[in-house]
This record gives structure tokens, C-alpha cells and sequence, in this order.
């Protein structure tokens, strides 16, 4: 397969997405499979558009905060966290645990919004920016559960079953995950138990674009925090909260879309 540079480009800031410390020259050639005299050009103009700086101590690349910048520009536009911060607000203070909002990206989540209602001791809070494990979570579940089984096998299908850093109750093969997805469209909303990540359970319900039983999944509201707070008789009563959280934002999802109207304007 021929890349573009625009694909090495983007290549380089993926990699650098997940090295705050920087990465060497030779590294990153390494690891891309792509000689030095290419990645330096390719870095250079990442560095001259203001997406990568060297360190002048390490001569380690890094990205700046230019992608981060642009990012919350977006979503500002997109007048997401207007719309949905309220709902979340408030779901997390009713649960007393971590509630956050993940919008359908092609074929997968990104996480866009949160909320946390554990005020002390144990509370769950993973960093922001990371992939949504689609079939170690109850927010992939929910929204993979909203697709036709072939379709949600496929896209798990090709992601694989990353074991880095999941808990031991993660499913690792399509016929686990069928079973998984079968109970999720049973229950009507998702349950993740020691499978995202070790000691964390979770709860997740699809948020659709209106308030219509056939419109379609646009978004996810889930609840997680440690498993010794999440047994099966809470979970129970979180999933009923996460369903409800989710209509009420298939009832604001337009007042978004209004919003965007308006601004274009």
C-alpha cells in the first residue's frame, strides 16, 4: 500500500497522541517503518503549521497543544456540551459516580462530555482522549446493540481484542461478544463488569436524535465508578437512570441542532 505524506502526516501526530515526553527522530522512523530523511520532512511540516515542536533539550518530538485548541473549537461549535452538560450535571448528582456523553463517530465513540458525582473516596476517573473500547464497554455495547449483529460483529471484528489493560472478564472472541450483544438489546441498555478496566463497572443507554423509537443512535450516556459500589442490584437501578438520561437527551438533541442553525446564521 502507497501512503500520501497527508497519511504519514497523520500517522506521526497518532503516535505522538500517545507520548507526552516527546519521541526521538529514529523512534518514530522505527515505528512508522519510514526512512529519516522522510519523517524529518514529514515532522518539519508539522512543526511549521504548529502541530509538533522539538525539544531543544531531548530533540524528542511532541505535540503542542494546537490539536487540543482546535478540537475545543469544534466542539464549542457543535454545541454539545450546551445541550447535554445539564443532563450529565445531573445524572452524576443523582448516582454520586462518573457520567459521560459519546458521540457516534463513523464507525466508532468518542468521548465528548462528563460529569463526576463522586465527591470522595473511591471515585473513577480515566483520562480524556482515549478510544472507546467498543466491546469492553457498556457505551460500546449500547451503541453496537442499536446495529444490526452482522454490522456490530464486523466493526468488533476488525478492531480486534486489545488485552492491554482490560479487566478479566472482557470478552475475547465474536462468539463471547454475540452473547454479550444479544443480553445488551434484551436488557435495553449496556453493562460492563471488570472488563473496560480492572475493578470498574459501568452502565450505558443509546441516545437517539429525537425522541423516536426508529431514529437513529447518535450518542451514548453511560454511569461508571468501582465495582464495589456497582453490584448487580445497583447496576439494575443505574441502567434504569442511563435510559432515562438518554431521553432526555433524544428531547434536547434538537435544541442543539437549532442551535447550530442559529449560529450559522
Amino acid at each position: 500500500m502507497v501512503y500520501s505524506p497527508a497519511q504519514r502526516c497523520l500517522d506521526i501526530v497518532e503516535l505522538l497522541a500517545d507520548a507526552p515526553d516527546g519521541i526521538a527522530l529514529s523512534a518514530i522512523s522505527l515505528r512508522l517503518g519510514v526512512p529519516k530523511s522522510a519523517t524529518h520532512r514529514f515532522l518539519a511540516v508539522l512543526a511549521a503549521r504548529g502541530f509538533v515542536r522539538q525539544d531543544p533539550l531531548t530533540q524528542h518530538y511532541r505535540l503542542t497543544l494546537k490539536l487540543s485548541a482546535l478540537g475545543a473549537r469544534f466542539l464549542a461549535g457543535t454545541h454539545l456540551t450546551d445541550a447535554a452538560q445539564p443532563v450529565l450535571d445531573a445524572l452524576a448528582a443523582r448516582t454520586g459516580e462518573l457520567a459521560r456523553l459519546a458521540v457516534v463517530e463513523g464507525r466508532g465513540l468518542t468521548w465528548v462530555a462528563k460529569a463526576q458525582g463522586a465527591l470522595s473516596g473511591l471515585r473513577y476517573d480515566p483520562d480524556a482522549g482515549r478510544d472507546v473500547v467498543l466491546h469492553a464497554t457498556a457505551t460500546g455495547k449500547a451503541w453496537l446493540a442499536s446495529l444490526s449483529e452482522d454490522a456490530a460483529l464486523s466493526i468488533v471484528a476488525r478492531r480486534g481484542f486489545p488485552a492491554a489493560g482490560m479487566g478479566p472478564r472482557v470478552a475475547r472472541t465474536l462468539d463471547q461478544f454475540r452473547r454479550e450483544l444479544r443480553e445488551t438489546r434484551r436488557r435495553g441498555y449496556g453493562v460492563a463488569v471488570d472488563e473496560g478496566a480492572p475493578g470498574v463497572a459501568a452502565v450505558a443507554a443509546a441516545v437517539r436524535e429525537r425522541a423516536a423509537a426508529d431514529a437513529p443512535v447518535v450518542a451514548t450516556v453511560s454511569v461508571a465508578g468501582p465495582l464495589s459500589r456497582m453490584d448487580a442490584a445497583r447496576r439494575t437501578e443505574l441502567g434504569e437512570q442511563v435510559v432515562s438520561a438518554a431521553q432526555e437527551l433524544a428531547d434536547v438533541w434538537p435544541v442543539r441542532m437549532r442551535l447550530i442553525a442559529e449560529h450559522a446564521a
